[in-house]
Order: C-alpha cells, then sequence, then structure tokens
C-alpha cells in the first residue's frame, strides 16, 4: 500500500474475516474490482456513524487501492449539516460522493440538481429503494423505534401507535432529539405525510406539553438517558438500542404503527454528486456502498441495519419489522413543512 498504509487498521475484529474473505476474490461479486484509478483520491461525505463508515472506506482501499478522503459530521448536526455544505458548494463542489444514513435529504438534494444521474447494478435491491430518475440509490434499514427501560417501563404500558408518545402519562419521562436534525427529521415529516396537518399539530401542541419544550441532541443522547435511568423511554433508532444493550444496559424496544399498520423504516442512501471533482471514480466508489459486500458488513456491524435485499435476510436470518407504505417521496415533500411547524409548536 506504500505510503498510504496499511487500511486494515481501521477494522473492526467483528468484520475483519467477513472483509478479508470478499477481498480474496473482489471480481466475483460484480464490484468494481481490483484495478488501479488514474485519480488515487475520491472525496466521500457521509453522515453514517464514523467507526461503520470507516470499515467500508477501509475495505474499499484495501480492495481498489484508492485512497477515501471521508468527511463526517458531529452527532447533532448529522445529515443536516453536510446536505447544506453540499448545497453551499455547489457551484464549486469538494466532494464526489454523498452516502447519506437517511433518504429524505438526499431526495431533495436531486430535486435541486446537485445529484449526477447514477444507476448502479445492485442487483437483489428493490424497486422502492431505486430512484426512478436514477439519482441515488438506497439500502441498509434501521427502524424507529420506542426504546425503553425495562426496570421502569413494562413492554405491555408502552405505546403502540406513534401518536401516543405524546400522552400525557409520559410527562417528564419521554426523550425526543430535535426534529431539526438527523432520523427525527424525517420521521416527522413521515407523520404529517400520513396524518395530515390537523392531527400532526394535535400531536406536537400534545408532544410539547409531554415534553416541557425539552428536545433532545440527538437519538443516542435519548437512547443513552434511558439507558442510565434517567427517562424511561424515547423515539430512537434501533441502532441506538443496539448500542445501549451492548453496554449491558437494560434498553429494549418495540415498533410502533405509524397509522398504516408498519413503523418507518429509514435506508441509507448513496449518490455522486454533480460536479464531482472525480465522476468516475465516484460513480465505482458509490457502486461499492450500494453493494451486497457492504450491506452484509453494515448488517454484521453493531449498527445491525437491516438489509434491503431478501436473499441477504435469509442468509443472516433476519426478518423486516412492518413497514409504513408511505413513499419516500412524500415524506421529502413534507419535510419542511413538518419541520416549520415543529419548530412554531415544539417549544415554550
Amino acid at each position: 500500500m506504500g505510503p498510504r498504509g496499511d487500511p486494515s487498521r481501521w477494522f473492526g475484529p467483528a468484520l475483519r474475516s467477513v472483509l478479508l474473505g470478499s477481498v480474496m476474490a473482489p471480481m466475483a461479486s460484480g464490484l468494481p474490482g481490483c484495478h488501479r484509478d488514474v485519480v488515487e483520491e475520491v472525496t466521500l461525505y457521509c453522515s453514517v456513524d464514523e467507526p461503520f463508515a470507516r470499515e467500508i472506506v477501509a475495505a474499499y482501499a484495501l480492495q481498489t487501492g484508492v485512497q477515501v478522503r471521508l468527511k463526517t459530521d458531529t452527532e447533532a448536526g448529522k445529515t443536516t449539516g453536510l446536505v447544506n455544505r453540499i448545497i453551499a458548494e455547489r457551484s464549486n463542489p469538494r466532494a464526489d460522493v454523498f452516502w447519506s444514513s437517511e433518504l429524505f435529504q438526499t431526495i431533495r438534494l436531486g430535486r435541486e440538481g446537485l445529484l449526477a444521474e447514477f444507476r448502479p447494478r445492485a442487483e437483489g435491491i428493490p424497486d422502492r429503494y431505486r430512484d426512478p430518475q436514477g439519482r441515488w440509490i438506497a439500502f441498509g434499514l434501521r427502524a424507529r423505534v420506542v426504546g425503553y427501560n425495562t426496570g421502569l417501563v413494562k413492554a405491555e404500558e408502552l405505546p403502540t401507535r406513534w401518536r401516543d408518545i405524546a400522552d400525557r402519562r409520559w410527562k417528564g419521562r419521554l426523550g425526543v432529539a430535535n426534529p431539526l436534525f438527523g432520523t427525527t427529521r424525517g420521521h416527522f415529516a413521515a407523520m404529517l405525510a400520513l396524518w395530515g396537518e390537523p392531527d400532526y399539530v394535535a400531536f406536537l401542541e400534545q408532544l410539547r406539553e409531554t415534553t416541557s419544550g425539552t428536545l433532545l441532541d440527538g437519538n443516542a443522547t435519548a437512547a443513552r438517558l434511558v439507558g442510565r435511568g434517567e427517562l424511561h423511554l424515547c423515539a430512537t433508532d434501533t441502532d441506538d438500542v443496539y448500542a445501549r444493550q451492548k453496554r449491558g444496559e437494560p434498553v429494549e424496544m418495540v415498533f410502533p404503527d405509524l397509522g398504516d399498520g408498519g413503523t418507518l423504516l429509514i435506508p441509507n442512501s448513496v449518490a455522486v454528486l454533480a460536479g464531482a471533482p472525480n465522476p468516475e471514480a465516484a460513480r465505482r466508489l458509490a457502486e461499492f456502498i450500494a453493494s451486497e459486500q457492504t450491506e452484509r458488513m453494515l448488517a454484521r456491524s453493531e449498527s445491525r441495519n437491516i438489509p434491503v435485499r431478501e436473499s441477504l435476510r435469509r442468509e443472516l436470518g433476519i426478518s423486516l419489522p412492518p413497514e409504513t407504505s408511505l413513499p419516500f417521496d412524500r415524506i421529502a415533500e413534507a419535510m419542511d413543512r413538518a419541520i416549520e411547524l415543529a419548530d412554531a409548536h415544539l417549544r415554550f
């Protein structure tokens, strides 16, 4: 590897054997292969938690010899911060690829003309997770869940519908992240899109009373406070619950009904940026990120993302929770209004 060093230093022990097995025959899965680019560097903006992103970046570097410059953001800013950066750089793009831990703001970037056409093979990914206009592809799901402290809440007491988390019985005991950022943003947009504005506003008013107008700086914070017993339950993502369970904390989760029989499943998404400095290298990296190898690694990582590929779910023994049928583009369309209303009604 020369002056770049050995990227395997980034590997987590749980993934090292999976990764090395994949690298032995890189062409077998139809991935970009092990030829070298003339361009030896490609820039990736990524809102996925950095340890998981580095696992994938290390795999790609080892397999292709291409160095990936990885730019992440803070837990509080996450996807929103990187999206704002991409918009600010639209006249002079600095990044080649955008890998987001959610989809809705990727859809927004596509509608604003900030994404290049990108149609990878990505075999096994259902149409629901492909942009018909070829601007993005999605994979690796996390579910929106209610995480709860098993020492403080009985399973039979928990809300079975998302709108019931705002019930005043949870006053002072419920944690919700600020919907201006992260997956909570998309979750609130889905509520508006499915429920309509009157019911959504009523929910926000009730939630304000239940949380006393206090919003947390991220889903990880919400889950951490539940694990410590400082809160009884929270709205969060599956990976944040798994993180608390790994620490031996008494945290479990349920999948409330959004209103049509399923919860919101939020996929990763990847796209090539319009005007990318290294467009061909960008497409090869983006194809790798959307590959079966990457989705398998994410499923086996501590984040335990749910594969969108049915064959991978069978292979790994993973079941798919009930999913809302709400189209992703409707959620994206509702986002600005959902956040405007949340900002107006959630704070005292």
